[in-house]
C-alpha cells in the first residue's frame, strides 16, 4: 500500500510535526505501508529522502491538471520507475492522507479547492481513499469555493474538522454526512524528549512570534500596530520579575526577521533559537514554565502538553482550541493595556493549581480523542 501524505513540509515546524505525528501512527498501526511526498519548495529531495520517502511527480498547473494520464501508462513501467528511481504518481497512490492544516475557505484562493476537488473526485473513481485529518476549514461563502468545497468534501472517504464552526462549515455544504467527523488536532500525540543542547531552555517563558499576526490574512488591523509591542512588554515584564526568557523560530524564514524586530528592541538580550526538528521544537515547548504563541502548533505542542499559553490570534482555530482547554481568558485582545497583559502573563507564570489540574486533564481527553480517529483512518483505509 502507498500513502501520500499532503499538505506537510519541513520549514514550517507545525506542519512538520503533522508529518511525524503520522509517521509514527503508520509506524505502528500501518507498518507495512509504504509512503510518498510531492516536491515543494519547502520539502527538498533530501528531507524526503531521510525519512524513506517515494518522490511523487505531478502534471499540475493551474487549473490544468493532467495527472489522469498516469492511468494510462503500463503497471510494469510505474513499477519499475518506482524501483529504479524512487518515482510514483498518482496512478501508484492507494490513500491519500491530507494535513494542510488551514488551507480551505474563503482566506485562500478558490483555485485551491479547485483543484482539490478534481483530485478527490478522480480517486474516488478509482477506488482510492482521500481523507482529510483534523484541520480547520472554511468558511465557504464566495460561489466558486463553495460549489469546489461541495464537491472535494463529499466525495473523500473521510473528513476531520478540527473543531465546530469547521464541522459546521462542512456540514452547511453537504447536510447531515456519514463521512463527516470532530477530531483534535493530532500532533497531541507526540511526546519527544528534549535534546542536551535544548535542555538548558527548561523552565524558560518560551516565545513563539508569527509573522502573520502583521499579513493582510489577520483581520484584526489593530495587530499590525501594536504586536510588536504587546510581545516586548510580556518580555520585558517576564525579565523584570526574574524571569528567563526565550525567542523560539517556529518557521524559518517567515519569521526570522521578526523574531530578530523584537530581540533588538528588547532592554536586555534574549537568545533566539531555532532548532532543527519540529521534535525539539516541541520538546522546548513542553519543558517551558510558560510559552506565549502567536503559532497554531505553538499553542498546540503547550497546552497538549500541560504548559500554560498566552496566544495572539489571526484565526477562528485559535479561539476554538484555547476553548477545548478551558483557556480563552488567554487569548490577548490587540488593544490590552499593559497592566492586562501583565495581569495574563501571571496567570500562566504562576498558575492556579486547580486550574493547571483541569489543562493536564484536558490533555490526556483530547489525546484519547486523537486515538480514536486515528482508529477509525486505519479502518477505512484497509476497507473495514
Amino acid at each position: 500500500m502507498l500513502i501520500e501524505i499532503k499538505g506537510v513540509q519541513f520549514v514550517n515546524k507545525g506542519a512538520e510535526l503533522m508529518l511525524y505525528a503520522i509517521l509514527q501512527q503508520l509506524k505502528e498501526q500501518l507498518p507495512d505501508a509504504e509512503i510518498c511526498l510531492a516536491h515543494n519548495a519547502n520539502s527538498p529531495y533530501t528531507k524526503r529522502a531521510e525519512i524513506g520517502a517515494f518522490q511523487k511527480v505531478g502534471l499540475l498547473k493551474n487549473i490544468v491538471d493532467l495527472n489522469r494520464v498516469f492511468y494510462f501508462v503500463p503497471k510494469k513501467i510505474r513499477q519499475y520507475f518506482k524501483n529504479r528511481f524512487g518515482i510514483v504518481t498518482e496512478a501508484d497512490i492507494d490513500v491519500i492522507l491530507d494535513a494542510s492544516g488551514f488551507s480551505y475557505g474563503d482566506q485562500w484562493s478558490d483555485l485551491v479547492l479547485h483543484q482539490v476537488a478534481n483530485e478527490v473526485t478522480r480517486l474516488k473513481a478509482q477506488n482510492k481513499k482521500y481523507i482529510f485529518l483534523p484541520q480547520s476549514l472554511g468558511p465557504f461563502t464566495r460561489e466558486e469555493n463553495k460549489k469546489y468545497a461541495q464537491k472535494a468534501f463529499s466525495n473523500a472517504s473521510l473528513v476531520f474538522a478540527r473543531e465546530e464552526p469547521s464541522f459546521n462549515h462542512i456540514e452547511e455544504l453537504n447536510g447531515a454526512s456519514t463521512n463527516l467527523f470532530r477530531a483534535p488536532d493530532f500532533t497531541n500525540l507526540l511526546c519527544p524528549e528534549n535534546s542536551q543542547f535544548f535542555a538548558k531552555y527548561k523552565d524558560y517563558f518560551v516565545v513563539i512570534p508569527n509573522s502573520k499576526m502583521l499579513s493582510s490574512k489577520n483581520k484584526d488591523t489593530s495587530w499590525k500596530a501594536n504586536y510588536v509591542d504587546v510581545i516586548k512588554t510580556l518580555i520585558e515584564k517576564a525579565l523584570a520579575d526574574g524571569e528567563h526568557v526565550v525567542i523560539l523560530n517556529h518557521s524559518g524564514n517567515d519569521d526570522s526577521e521578526l523574531c530578530s524586530l523584537i530581540q533588538n528592541g528588547l532592554s536586555k538580550v534574549c537568545d533566539i533559537i531555532e532548532p532543527e526538528t519540529a521534535l525539539e521544537v516541541k520538546a522546548v515547548i513542553g519543558g517551558a514554565k510558560a510559552v506565549v504563541s502567536s503559532r497554531f502548533h505553538g499553542c498546540v505542542s503547550a497546552l497538549s502538553q500541560g504548559v500554560p499559553c498566552l496566544a495572539t490570534s489571526w484565526s477562528h482555530k485559535y479561539l476554538e482550541l484555547f476553548k477545548e482547554y478551558n483557556s480563552e481568558h488567554l487569548l490577548l485582545n490587540s488593544k490590552s493595556s499593559k497592566d492586562s497583559l501583565h495581569n495574563s502573563l501571571e496567570q500562566v507564570l504562576n498558575p492556579e493549581k486547580q486550574w493547571l489540574k483541569g489543562l493536564k486533564d484536558n490533555a490526556e481527553h483530547y489525546k484519547l480523542q486523537s486515538a480514536e480517529m486515528w482508529q477509525r483512518v486505519v479502518n477505512v483505509v484497509k476497507g473495514r
